[in-house]
Parts: C-alpha cells; sequence; structure tokens
C-alpha cells in the first residue's frame, strides 16, 4: 500500500507543477497495481526506458522522415559555427543523460527528488521539464563536483 501512495503523490505533484507526462504516468502505473497486474511491473522497468527512447528518438527524427529537413540542411550546419556549438552541445546532453540513466538503474529512489526539482524549477522558475534522464546527467555532474572538491 505504500507504493500506492507514492504515486498519488506523484500525480498531485505532477498535476501541481503542471508536469502531464509524469501525472500520466504514475496514473498508469497506479491502475496497473489497482487492477493486480503487478506481474507486468518487472517488464514495464526492464523495457520501459528503452520504449520510451525509442518513442523519443522516433519523434525527433520526423522531421527528416517527413522531407522538411534535406540533405543541404544537414550540410549547411557543418558550415556554422552555431551548427557546430550545436553539435557538441547535442553530444554533451546524450552524455550526461547516459550517466543519467546509470544513476536512476543504480539508485532509482532518486527520482523523487529530481520530479519535485523539476516540478519546483517549472513552478519557480518558469522552466520546462525536459525528463529525468537530463535531470539525473545534471545530478551526476553535481554530485562528482562535490565529491571532487570535498575529496570523498
Amino acid at each position: 500500500m505504500n507504493g500506492d501512495w507514492v504515486l498519488v503523490a506523484l500525480i498531485v505533484i505532477g498535476l501541481i507543477g503542471r508536469s502531464p507526462i509524469i501525472t500520466t504516468a504514475a496514473c498508469v502505473l497506479l491502475v496497473v497495481k489497482l487492477v493486480h497486474l503487478e506481474r507486468y511491473l518487472p517488464a514495464i522497468e526492464r523495457r520501459g526506458l528503452e520504449l520510451g527512447l525509442l518513442f523519443l528518438t522516433m519523434a525527433v527524427l520526423v522531421p527528416f522522415a517527413a522531407g522538411r529537413v534535406q540533405v543541404k540542411d544537414v550540410m549547411n550546419m557543418f558550415s556554422s559555427w552555431i551548427g557546430w556549438v550545436a553539435l557538441i552541445g547535442g553530444t554533451i546532453a546524450a552524455y550526461l543523460n547516459g550517466k543519467g540513466l546509470d544513476l536512476l538503474k543504480a539508485d532509482p529512489q532518486m527520482i523523487v527528488g529530481l520530479v519535485i526539482g523539476s516540478i519546483a524549477g517549472i513552478v519557480f522558475l518558469r522552466g520546462v521539464p525536459v525528463g529525468p534522464l537530463m535531470a539525473a546527467g545534471i545530478t551526476v555532474v553535481i554530485l562528482k563536483g562535490i565529491h571532487f572538491f570535498l575529496g570523498k
């Protein structure tokens, strides 16, 4: 029953923070538990991130599939310094997302702090939630910085 209350709290937090993805995910998991389909939770845990990343990648690639981005547009990206900065930014973001994924796999309960922190950023700083992987990746950088400066 304890997990049910955590999911309800995440639903409320998601509603307050205007985060439909968190709200929907917590609702779906609560329904899975309430209709006694817990046997599917390990499969969701094991393959959920992969499926989520698959759909996210597909969404990002739609402009290529739809023909809105041509080869010449890609080539033009390499001819400007802004394009190169975007390339470097994308590379760093992908690296941080990978480190965030490792952190979430090693310490899954950290998601609560990441969600609450994301909601605080939305509410108080007018931010936009980009997902737990990037938040976890930034957390890894902060933790490494703390370990470096404190020598622990």
